[in-house]
């Protein structure tokens, strides 16, 4: 500080003194004393008052720096494109890739294949005899969960008609995978919301098997009554895989869908195939693992819990 500045502080300060206090060599009285105690001590009081109140305010705000997360919009970049603007047209499709056909396996039973926190429970095993080979190929779209506004890409999940699988359960097991953060939506880049109506770029259907073998071959597949397929923007989940998993698959059925999810949806994003990147790393959730693990482990997710892309070289 400079000497003119405190020269000016003392001056205002003496000019206090001399204003509220007795003149020097002048000793104060009990009365005078007590009243400079007072003020004094109400002065520390609005001192402190102030200071918390702006501690309280920089809380907030770091606060409000922590916990907004980045999203995005439909237009955020992914992978192996761009999503497209859905707002133009209801029935707009994610970026065209080839039809996909593809039985999901196993992810290696590990901390990176349990189910997302506030995922549904356990379910008791399905006896495979009370699954049914075919149906009337007719669908139910599931209502719970569906959402009117917001963004997202959006997705519908239709059911078929009397086949033991409640729409709405399904819709739950389906946004608990797409939500988890070791899927699509890695680090907050993506979001997923489920619809009901034809606003829907993703339709994610599960039918018995003669059901998944018919759809699938309008679009060129041969799925054999096994396995699942994906073909411009629908999805279609084989009945028996949804509920009883893969005989090569060691977890639980509801552990074994994450599978088929991540790597159809991949399909729909526009991620092709990939391969094994090395004996004992996991296996790419679009690695066709059905066809053997060429030295990888098994994996259903695209990213690890750091975030880490959990990709190979692709396959031609």
């Amino acid at each position: 500080m400079h000497d003119d500045d405190t020269h000016h502080i003392r001056s205002a300060s003496g000019a206090r003194r001399g204003a509220g206090a007795s003149a020097p060599g002048v000793r104060p009285s009990r009365t005078q004393a007590r009243r400079r105690s007072k003020d004094r001590r109400r002065r520390m009081r609005r001192r402190r008052a102030v200071f918390a109140g702006a501690v309280v305010a920089a809380s907030a705000v770091a606060a409000f720096l922590l916990v907004t997360p980045p999203w995005r919009d439909d237009g955020a970049a992914v992978a192996a494109g761009r999503e497209p603007d859905r707002s133009t047209s209801p029935t707009a499709t994610a970026p065209e890739a080839p039809a996909s056909r593809e039985a999901s396996v196993r992810p290696t039973p590990s901390k990176s294949s349990e189910p997302p926190e506030g995922s549904p429970g356990p379910e008791e095993p399905v006896d495979p005899r009370s699954v049914p080979s075919s149906g009337p190929g007719t669908f139910t779209v599931a209502h719970g969960g569906a959402t009117s506004g917001g963004g997202g890409s959006r997705y519908r999940v239709e059911v078929e008609d009397g086949i033991g699988v409640d729409p709405d359960r399904a819709a739950e097991d389906v946004a608990a995978i797409l939500a988890d953060p070791r899927g699509w939506t890695e680090g907050a880049s993506r979001a997923f919301r489920q619809v009901d109506d034809n606003s829907a770029g993703l339709v994610i259907r599960i039918g018995t098997p003669s059901t998944t073998d018919r759809l699938c071959g309008r679009y060129g597949l041969n799925t054999r009554g096994e396995v699942n397929c994906r073909g411009g923007k629908n999805v279609m989940v084989n009945l028996a895989r949804w509920q009883l998993g893969s005989p090569t698959f060691d977890g639980s059925a509801s552990e074994y869908r994450a599978l088929i999810i991540n790597h159809e949806v991949g399909h729909w994003l526009g991620h092709g195939h990939e391969t094994c990147p090395g004996t004992g790393r996991p296996a790419p959730a679009m690695m066709q693992q059905i066809k053997g693990l060429k030295g990888c482990v098994s994996n259903a997710w695209p990213y690890d819990a750091k975030g880490r892309y959990l990709g190979g070289p692709s396959v031609p």
